[in-house]
């Protein structure tokens, strides 16, 4: 996810965004891995990051970072206000079953909200949301296929 920096009017040409974009790493959840490096896509990655665009797209965010990764993306919880509310967009992610409880052995900044998060996932499990929708033996989390895959993210 990428999100502009700095006051005055957001950019639209890719040279102006080059150095005012921010890359961050939602913290705590792992959404399906869309198509790279010649690897295929996971079952709702599309729809992982269609949902995210239309969720924060012309809105206002606000970041909480822990830390840089590996990447130097900024790991960081995202909030969005909606409807006078302030959300947390990993959270939202989790409940709509786009998105896992992040489980990689280093990195998994959750703040105080881990134990909030894993009851959202078991809630889109039990609901059989999103990517929670098929059949159990056609399920491969993100973190799985990014082991079988050799990828570190």
């Amino acid at each position: 996810m990428g999100m502009v920096a700095g006051g005055g009017g957001v950019p639209t040409e890719r040279k102006e965004l080059q150095d005012k974009t921010i890359h961050v790493r939602l913290a705590g959840v792992d959404a399906p891995e869309l198509a790279h490096f010649g690897r295929p896509s996971q079952p709702h990655s599309q729809e992982a990051l269609d949902w995210l665009t239309n969720y924060i797209l012309h809105r206002r965010i606000r970041a909480h970072i822990y830390k840089r990764d590996q990447y130097d993306r900024a790991v960081a919880t995202v909030y969005v206000r909606r409807w006078l509310l302030r959300r947390d967009v990993g959270l939202q992610m989790l409940r709509m079953g786009l998105a896992t409880v992040y489980e990689a052995k280093t990195g998994a900044e959750f703040g105080d909200l881990e134990e909030k998060y894993r009851r959202a996932e078991k809630w889109a499990k039990l609901k059989r949301k999103g990517m929670w929708a098929g059949k159990k033996k056609d399920y491969e989390s993100p973190r799985d296929y990014k082991n079988r895959m050799g990828s570190v993210t």
